[in-house]
């Protein structure tokens, strides 16, 4: 690799609790951050307003998500992608999910 590129082993990141959320992020520039977002059995994330775009992609198990007020499933290897919205999520069997915001505004400025 020419140094600049990094690979994460996404299924072995260490995940924190929501309290400590910020320390889920592994990679951070000015355009975009990617973190994990672990959920126990039954577990709630709080509702988020995201003035930004945001991807989720679930690496394990299945996750409820709801974008407004339409909710869909997603489970492993399903990705959602959403505009800025009020975003909540949950699961019943336990989830890890790539979540990544875009920080930067679609016209790059």
């Amino acid at each position: 690799m020419n140094g600049k590129a990094k690979v994460f082993d996404l299924l072995l990141l260490k995940s924190h609790p929501y309290e400590e959320r910020e320390k889920n992020v592994f990679y951070s520039t000015e355009a975009f951050k990617a973190r994990i977002v672990e959920l126990a059995p039954g577990a709630r994330m709080p509702v988020c307003q995201m003035e930004s775009h945001v991807a989720f992609v679930v690496l394990k198990g299945e996750a409820h998500v709801i974008v407004e007020d339409e909710e869909v499933l997603l489970d492993e290897g399903k990705c959602l992608i959403t505009p800025p919205a009020t975003i909540s999520m949950s699961t019943m069997t336990g989830t890890r999910v790539l979540g990544i915001q875009i920080l930067g505004s679609p016209d790059g400025q």
